[in-house]
């Protein structure tokens, strides 16, 4: 089946199941295209909450499909690929992090979004790369536990007076991104804007003339006079960069800022999923509402 005819199937079953494609910035160009809203992760948990649909088709990593599915219970959330996990919430498991909340009882426990739905039962409220200083400068506890990137926890502690406790974690996508990359990049582009997600690491995020999330990378270039940019982010964002500044150039800050499981859905298994209506993703009640709990926490958060 040509691209074209598989397109048209899959609007038609859209329409037949009722169905909402969300799409995460880092998926694939043509997975973007089809879909009905593209995002970062704190625009799809909103947007999941505002869909009328029936039916979530989930274009992204595990833990987001489970944020959907955790947020709206009345619809029936499914991923083409439930094979897609995210790395950095597979570094953080509800055991250990038990463990380390008795290790610091006076603290508050602040989840990245990615990760388990499990691990933001334990949480007391999530937060994204967007809003992570507005969440824990919204909580009362001086100490804050966070959990699972290391390099987040860092960026939000240089933003605030509270103490950070930062959970051992990372994301091997923006962690493989270097600062020698970056000279690099721009001494061949001088003339060049460098904007970086704050899950890389300290040293590059120094070098970077705007720190922002993906949906705040693609704002910030808009606004921007500059023509060039140097992105440090997962690669796939430059799709949606330069859909939304045609006339601007985007340049990947390195090769290896690549995300494997993001682009594990492809047209065909998108099509397969409203075909099938597979799989279904679903998040146990005794979990769902921990989560769901410390999800709409950080929603209601000013400034999110």
């Amino acid at each position: 089946m040509e691209q074209a005819e598989i397109i048209d199937r899959i609007n038609e079953l859209k329409a037949k199941r009722n169905a909402v494609i969300l799409a995460h910035y880092y998926s694939r160009p043509e997975v973007q295209d089809v879909a009905d809203f593209v995002g970062d992760s704190l625009g799809l948990s909103q947007e999941a909450v505002k869909q009328k649909a029936k039916v979530i088709v989930f274009c992204g990593v595990h833990f987001m499909g489970e944020s959907a599915a955790v947020l709206c219970p009345d619809k029936t959330v499914l991923m083409p690929e439930i094979d897609a996990s995210c790395p950095m919430a597979d570094m953080a498991d509800v055991g250990p992090l038990r463990e380390e909340k008795k290790k610091h009882p006076e603290a508050s426990v602040v989840c990245y979004v990615n990760s388990s739905a499990a691990v933001k039962a334990e949480s007391d409220i999530c937060c994204t790369s967007a809003n992570a200083v507005a969440v824990v400068n919204s909580l009362k506890a001086e100490e804050i536990l966070f959990v699972p990137d290391k390099n987040l926890a860092a960026y939000v502690a240089a933003h605030t007076e509270k103490k950070i406790i930062p959970w051992e974690g990372h994301c091997p996508s923006h962690h493989q991104i270097l600062k020698a990359d970056v000279l690099r990049m721009k001494a061949k582009y001088p003339k060049a804007k460098f904007i970086a997600h704050p899950e890389c690491r300290a040293e590059v995020l120094k070098l970077a003339d705007h720190v922002a999330s993906t949906k705040g990378m693609i704002v910030y270039a808009k606004k921007s006079e500059s023509q060039e940019f140097i992105v440090g982010t997962e690669c796939g964002v430059l799709h949606g960069l330069s859909k939304a500044n045609p006339e601007k150039k985007f340049y990947c800050v390195s090769g290896y800022a690549y995300c494997p499981s993001m682009k594990m859905v492809n047209l065909e298994k998108l099509l397969d999923s409203l075909e099938k209506m597979q799989t279904v993703l679903t998040v146990p009640e005794s979990v769902r509402v921990g989560a769901k709990r410390a999800l709409e926490r950080m929603l209601a958060v000013k400034g999110t």
